[in-house]
């Protein structure tokens, strides 16, 4: 299940998303997560829906690796709808059942429906920025969209942000692998209730820092050795420039953030 998580992996390709310039992708991911926020009605996420649908068409991404992707938080989206539902209350005498002392109105199910589909949208939301933006690409998007803050700065900021994306994958691969060698020493990972599974994850902490420190030693002296010097005097082989995909891209969002508004404030 690790290695299912999505966030922080690459898939490369030569789709219409994929040639996107990396400042477009980033600031729609950005207004993107605003309008989940901003939608307030089932109906507002007909048009999210389908907008996620056409990029993963158009990017030609495997429908079964998205979906494998939103496995590692089932347990997430279940405690979130669990908590909504006995913790939201309704009009008096709206009750539908109750549980002892907990009572189940139609309200809290319609939020915990709600804010589920929206842990959802999210996630897949942010993956796909990832899936079809390349490490080095990501760097250089944060940094141009950084620049008014300092050049020298948006550099670092960028480059710890990206780097820390791209270590994902690493470290779950890492835990991975710690898991297989502790079970074939006699560790058990899988039975039990959940708080002696939460206590069985305990041995992987020392390791997985320890592997994560070295890690983390082992590029900064690879970045010296090759000269890294932070933002300062470096040229780039290929210079981010917006183009008329990237017009079209921010057009059609730009239709998806009027639907959103008109559902907030006027339906």
């Amino acid at each position: 299940m690790l290695k299912e998580i999505t966030i922080g992996q690459y898939l490369p390709g030569e789709s219409f998303i994929h040639k996107l310039d990396p400042r477009t992708k980033i600031l729609i991911s950005i207004f993107f997560i605003a309008c989940l926020f901003i939608v307030n009605k089932f109906v507002g996420y007909t048009f999210i829906v389908a907008f996620l649908l056409a990029i993963i068409a158009i990017a030609k991404i495997p429908v079964r690796f998205i979906f494998n992707g939103l496995k590692p938080i089932v347990l997430l989206v279940i405690l979130t709808a669990v908590l909504n539902i006995f913790m939201t209350r309704g009009a008096e005498g709206t009750e539908l059942f109750s549980i002892g002392v907990l009572k189940v109105y139609p309200e809290g199910l319609r939020i915990a429906g709600f804010m589920a589909a929206r842990l959802i949208l999210l996630i897949i939301g942010t993956s796909l920025l990832t899936l079809t933006t390349s490490p080095i690409e990501l760097t250089d998007g944060i940094e141009k969209l950084l620049k008014p803050i300092g050049k020298e700065m948006a550099h670092e900021l960028a480059m710890m942000m990206t780097i820390a994306l791209r270590f994902i994958p690493t470290l779950i691969d890492e835990t991975d692998k710690i898991m297989k060698a502790q079970k074939a020493r006699g560790a058990d990972f899988d039975s039990g209730g959940l708080m002696k599974k939460a206590k069985s994850l305990i041995p992987l902490l020392v390791p997985l820092f320890i592997s994560s420190f070295r890690r983390a030693d082992e590029l900064a002296m690879a970045m010296e050795a090759r000269g890294y010097r932070g933002g300062a005097g470096r040229t780039r082989m290929k210079v981010l420039k917006f183009t008329s995909r990237d017009i079209i891209a921010f057009g059609v969002f730009i239709l998806l953030v009027l639907w959103c508004i008109v559902v907030r404030f006027i339906l």
